[in-house]
């Protein structure tokens, strides 16, 4: 059902390799239909779209602005959701607005002893797209978790794009939007969508980044489009990865494995543990509680591909192997979190203690849940209001600061056999 693996075997690094390697790249087929669907978008605009949305969404319209839900229909959705769905929409935005204001970059700059000015300043993107999976699933905490850092950002305008296969609408999704104060939804999805948000058609305008899940081909898409917007990013499938010294319940510690192993069938769950004894609990907790669950077969088949219960040495162990795992939710569930968190070096969010699931992450701690994932917290970080910002350098060199500066910019110049640079710099200089 699920491995059971030992640090200390001879062959436990070929092991753990094959456990977490996880091909990213969507074969050449994809490609080639999500290259073919650009291309069309780019080329033919809203016709396309339309084309796109009849064949693969079965939704036949005449013209893309009937696509377009109109902002009294979002309010209507949130209005008709019951009043605890409603707290619980509130609360969680409220949390997740809290947190990312304290993430907002202002400008700054200072004044060098010769009057010269340097600084930095910081200004939001003005469109960005939100990709949202539809149909029947629904993820309205995604809408939340993608559009409040941008509101929060700054950005002047937030396209969202939904698909409804057959018109079917997600009424949560549509009140998250409301919620998020999201600037306009169009109910279309996959490759054409993303295409249209890159390049824009005569009704959807063009985005300059595009945040959000979606399946392989509108990662595919997103990977495609890089250059001409900029994208979150490439994100595979959902990882926890548990580091328990033994003093968790282990009910706690199965049903936070299965937490991400519900997602799809290539999830990954890992516990990391120097207690055999708790090792058996938790296999044994699994055993009992997983035909209870509904996802059963999913969880089942996640934990099988590429779950593990994995006995370490001791805690320092646990930690250098999750180092090298760079999961994406790490869970520290031990007696004094605090005491190792410095020896954490890679991981996308960090829930400290036994009380902190994994789950109040996705919903509403508050932190985002877009995350890092296939080991890319190595160099990758939680999508934050840094994402909607940019930033441009200031440079203003007074007289004293032009001539103190050029001379030095007109050898480096004339070293890089860059003549025109070196005398814009020494034109400048006070030949006094």
């Amino acid at each position: 059902m699920i491995s059971l693996l030992s640090s200390s075997n001879e062959d436990f690094d070929v092991q753990l390799s094959s456990l977490i390697s996880w091909e990213a790249s969507s074969d050449e087929e994809v490609n080639n239909t999500v290259r073919k669907i650009i291309k069309e978008v780019k080329d033919k605009g809203d016709s396309s779209v339309l084309d796109f949305t009849s064949k693969l969404d079965l939704l036949k319209v005449k013209s893309v602005s009937e696509l377009i839900i109109p902002k009294e229909n979002l309010k209507k959705s949130f209005n008709n959701l019951d009043q605890k769905q409603k707290d619980a929409l509130c609360v969680a935005a409220e949390r997740i607005k809290s947190y990312h204001q304290k993430q907002k970059q202002e400008s700054w700059n200072y004044t060098e002893n010769d009057g010269t000015v340097l600084g930095q300043k910081i200004s939001p993107l003005d469109r960005v797209g939100l990709y949202v999976p539809g149909g029947k699933a629904a993820y309205p905490s995604s809408v939340l978790m993608n559009s409040i850092p941008a509101k929060v950002a700054g950005v002047n305008e937030l396209i969202m794009v939904v698909p409804t296969p057959k018109g079917v609408v997600n009424e949560l999704v549509l009140a998250a939007a409301h919620i998020a104060e999201v600037d306009m939804v169009i109910t279309i999805g996959g490759a054409q969508a993303i295409a249209a948000l890159a390049y824009g058609t005569e009704t959807i305008p063009k985005v300059d980044k595009i945040v959000g899940p979606g399946n392989i081909y509108v990662a595919t898409a997103k990977k495609q489009v890089f250059g001409q917007v900029g994208i979150d990013m490439i994100a595979g499938p959902s990882e926890i990865l548990i580091i328990c010294d033994g003093s968790t319940d282990p009910d706690w510690i199965a049903m936070d494995l299965f937490s991400q192993a519900e997602h799809d069938e290539e999830a990954q769950s890992i516990l990391l543990c120097p207690d055999e004894g708790f090792i058996e609990e938790v296999k044994n907790s699994i055993q009992k509680l997983l035909p209870t669950m509904e996802r059963e077969h999913i969880i089942r088949t996640a934990l099988k591909n590429r779950g593990a219960l994995i006995l370490t040495k001791d805690i320092a162990e646990a930690i250098e192997i999750s180092n090298q795992i760079a999961p994406e939710h790490l869970e520290l569930s031990v007696e004094n979190p605090e005491s190792i968190l410095d020896d954490i070096k890679h991981a996308g969010a960090i829930f400290m203690g036994k009380y902190s699931s994994e789950a109040l992450g996705d919903y509403c701690a508050g932190p985002n849940h877009v995350l890092p994932t296939s080991s890319t917290a190595r160099f990758s970080s939680p999508l934050g209001v840094y994402d909607f910002q940019k930033r441009s350098s200031l440079i203003m060199t007074s007289k004293e600061g032009a001539t103190n500066l050029g001379e030095t910019a007109a050898i480096l110049a004339y070293g890089e056999g860059l003549e025109a640079h070196a005398k814009s710099a020494l034109y400048r200089i006070d030949k006094k």
